[in-house]
């Protein structure tokens, strides 16, 4: 899926009921999810936690299906989940998101 949001300075990803964005006007990264009908407390970082933008392929062991993530690795050794439709969704994030932060 394409970026929904992409401005010089601001980038909205979606992807299901998940939302990244990264805005540097401000600095600041924020992951905001859905669970069934409730929202989750967002996760805020600065931009400038964000060492690293990777890719992760899994195996659902249920149903023997491949399953595709971007993820964001901070300085703390946090991580973030954007989950990708295909391998080749999860590359458009990744490099969408590498772009935006000069990487």
């Amino acid at each position: 899926m394409p970026p929904s949001g992409n401005a010089p300075r601001h980038l909205v990803l979606k992807s299901g009921s998940t939302t990244l964005t990264l805005d540097k006007d401000v600095g600041k990264a924020s992951l905001r999810r859905k669970f069934l009908m409730w929202k989750l407390k967002p996760a805020e970082a600065p931009l400038s936690e964000i060492t690293r933008v990777k890719i992760d392929a899994a195996v659902d062991r249920a149903s023997g299906v491949e399953v595709f993530r971007t993820m964001l690795v901070m300085r703390t050794g946090k991580v973030w989940a954007l989950p990708a439709a295909n391998a080749q969704d999860a590359q458009t994030k990744a490099t969408a998101i590498r772009t935006f932060l000069g990487a």
